[in-house]
């Protein structure tokens, strides 16, 4: 029974991820003696939320296939929050507004990417780096020394909880029961893992194979956009270097949580999970007391061996 229980387990290789969470989880809380458990809860799941939103776009890029990455995610946060909080302007009536703006500012950016992915015939990696450093110039022209708190009742909504779970997590976990249903049932999600799986047979099967890589890129920017108004929010304030940390993490997330490096394949409830690790992790680290430098080279570490367990061979195949 137990040899049948780890080959299935074997076979759901991102459920180590959740595993790997709570064992973090126990070491960090055996090493406080049990204190502070319910607040490294809530922080990890506050914390773990705007990594799964970027990670889901970046889930949907990865899974058209090989040399799919959208590494411009963390310009479009930072110019996205700034966006976002000079639309607001501290006031709760414009909230909407400035969240739709940061939408349009992060679609507009996943339009550009794919605009040049097509026009220039350029493998996307470098597109996307290349377009991250245009970004970028902007963001400092137009963000920098940008000094405009969120609203009031803005930076609340984010930081709000219920019960100790944060409301943003909650309705993450929604964002992404209908993420799920549009991979696996819905027209555009079943083309994505087609177009990952053979780009050619996709084609000759009637797939719409431009179209639908123009929206995924422009999904992903979008959701680089929200994630860039959200963290304003729930740190006070838009900053240039705010979406610095997303780059790795977007990437690590969507390996560790068993989508495939080699397209076709991709794992929704998996992205929770790895969230969920980089973050306990993180905070282990902390509490422990490991300095910054050596806390940087350990957590880099840990990610490169998780990919490389979870993810090597199927980017080799």
């Amino acid at each position: 029974m137990m040899s049948g229980f780890i080959r299935r387990l074997s076979a759901k290789a991102w459920l180590w991820s959740f595993i790997g969470a709570l064992l973090v989880y126990l070491a960090t809380i055996a090493f406080t003696r049990g204190y502070g458990a319910g607040g490294i809860v809530t922080a990890t799941l506050s914390l773990a939320v705007f990594t799964v939103i970027v990670g889901i776009g970046q889930m949907f890029v990865i899974t058209l296939g090989p040399g799919n990455f959208d590494l411009s995610l963390p310009a479009n946060i930072g110019l996205a929050s700034a966006v976002a909080m000079k639309v607001m302007d501290g006031n709760d009536s414009m909230v909407a507004v400035g969240l739709l703006a940061a939408l349009a500012c992060g679609s507009a950016i996943g339009m550009a990417n794919y605009f040049l992915i097509w026009a220039l015939r350029i493998p996307p990696i470098i597109a996307t780096l290349s377009a991250s450093f245009i970004i970028q110039s902007v963001d400092i022209s137009y963000g920098r020394g940008l000094q405009i708190k969120p609203p009031p009742g803005f930076a609340a909504f984010t930081n709000l909880q219920l019960a100790g779970i944060p409301i943003l997590a909650i309705l993450t976990v929604l964002f992404t029961i209908g993420a799920a249903i549009m991979l696996q049932r819905l027209v555009y999600g079943r083309s994505v893992l087609a177009i990952g799986q053979n780009i050619r047979a996709a084609w000759l099967a009637g797939v719409k194979v431009g179209r639908i890589r123009f929206l995924t890129y422009t999904l992903s920017g979008a959701l680089g956009g929200m994630d860039g108004a959200l963290l304003a929010g729930y740190f006070r304030g838009a900053n240039v270097d705010i979406g610095n940390e997303y780059l790795l993490a977007s990437l690590a997330v969507v390996v560790i949580g068993g989508t495939s490096v080699a397209g076709g394949k991709a794992n929704i409830p998996g992205i929770w999970g790895a969230s969920l690790f980089l973050v306990l992790l993180l905070t282990m680290l902390n509490t422990f007391g490991v300095s910054a430098g050596v806390r940087l080279v350990l957590t880099g570490l840990v990610i490169v061996a998780v990919i490389t367990a979870a993810g090597g061979e199927k980017a080799l195949r």
